[in-house]
């Protein structure tokens, strides 16, 4: 078999290997050694460059965009692992925030099918096994990765890091990681490596003594970014936890022995988006009225995202909200404003919460307004009917991002 065509690449490696982005659980293999295996047969070293490892329930995307836009601005060759995706699979698989071109991701593919392999490595296993090797064929100084999901199993885990960054634990994904923020840090603190660095984004005091004990085992220098002295020109106006994020990113660095100008960091921040692609992070889309999306999708994010609305200005809030079927939207939509009108609907992705489940949240709560399996359709009903002063706010998902048309 030959591809002909980067879609046709695309095709054979979400059906051939479904991805937790697509089937949700099903797709989820625990483990390393299967992940060994494929870089082995590879030929993948990845041990030329500096590895930056980032894991956290919320806040890992955003921080690692951070580190790779300074590092970028520097003038470092940066390759930058994030997921999901949520237009495009190349989105995944970046150089200074240029994508992975659709040729390579041909012939990636392609040389995988070729090596007949004995065992049938994940949809993850093969795109994190993608990234590596097109960062070392470009020549890398620094891979900036985000661990998939967890951190002592995930797949990124085979990388010798030369420091670990955990942003913070919450409660998600509790089916594979474990039910408590005890139990999860757990898993999460699996990306320390011995005696290297260990920067964790927020001092959470319940499970900031199991750091502690774990990098003490294993003689890695422990820091917590918002305990640490930094300066963050006034110039910078972040929401509360991209605050947190940069200063995360921004004590990693420096732990490194990275030098950073005032120029370099303001620079950084100007041309996130060119150097990272990073979207869906309060992004604002319009004006009059105002529409922004994000993705925060459970409930840490979310009232993250809340918290951060108090630096805008508006008159009425309307929330178009969408969740995957492993959520708990009634907790969710239980941190949304009082006053706030909320609009619930469906994605295309076959995780997407069901229209009949969300009309029975809808029976519970009056400030749902409707349920609709169309998030453009609502999008532009209140586009043309709300208030120029309103402020429209499409939040819940990457998926749901992933459906809108703009």
């Amino acid at each position: 078999m030959k591809f002909a065509s980067y879609k046709d690449s695309i095709y054979w490696l979400f059906q051939q290997f479904p991805s937790y982005q697509m089937i949700g659980a099903g797709a989820y293999k625990p483990g390393l050694q299967q992940t060994k295996d494929l870089l082995n047969a590879l030929g993948i070293q990845s041990t030329a460059s500096k590895i930056i490892h980032v894991a956290g329930t919320n806040g890992k995307g955003s921080t690692c965009s951070y580190i790779s836009s300074i590092l970028t601005e520097k003038g470092e060759r940066v390759g930058l692992f994030t997921s999901p995706h949520i237009y495009d699979f190349r989105e995944r698989i970046r150089i200074n925030g240029e994508q992975i071109n659709e040729s390579a991701v041909i012939n990636f593919c392609q040389k995988i099918l070729d090596l007949n392999l004995e065992f049938e490595p994940s949809f993850f296993e093969i795109t994190f096994a993608m990234a590596l090797d097109y960062f070392e064929q470009n020549q890398c100084s620094y891979l900036v990765i985000e661990t998939g999901m967890g951190g002592r199993l995930d797949a990124t885990n085979v990388l010798n890091s030369d420091i670990s960054i955990i942003t913070n634990i919450g409660l998600d994904h509790t089916q594979f990681l474990g039910e408590t923020l005890g139990e999860i840090a757990g898993e999460k603190a699996g990306i320390m490596k011995p005696n290297k660095p260990v920067i964790i984004g927020q001092t959470q005091f319940e499970i900031a003594p199991l750091f502690k004990q774990i990098s003490n085992e294993l003689d890695a220098p422990l820091f917590f970014a918002d305990q640490e002295t930094m300066e963050i020109p006034e110039t910078i106006k972040l929401p509360s936890l991209q605050g947190m994020n940069l200063r995360t990113a921004l004590c990693a660095l420096n732990k490194l022995g990275v030098a950073i100008s005032e120029h370099a960091l303001i620079q950084s921040i100007d041309h996130l988006s060119k150097n990272t692609g990073l979207y869906g992070r309060l992004t604002k889309i319009s004006e009059h009225p105002q529409l922004v999306v994000d993705v925060s999708h459970n409930k840490e994010g979310v009232s993250a995202t809340m918290k951060a609305l108090n630096d805008f200005s508006f008159e009425r809030l309307h929330i178009i909200y969408g969740a995957s079927q492993d959520k708990n939207v009634e907790e969710i939509v239980g941190v949304f404003p009082e006053d706030a009108q909320i609009y619930l609907v469906t994605f295309s992705n076959n995780r997407s919460m069901e229209e009949q489940q969300l009309m029975e949240f809808m029976k519970k709560d009056a400030r749902i307004q409707s349920v609709s399996t169309n998030v453009n359709t609502i999008l532009e009903s209140l586009r043309s009917s709300v208030s120029p002063k309103d402020f429209i706010l499409v939040t819940g998902s990457f998926f749901l991002l992933s459906d809108l048309k703009h």
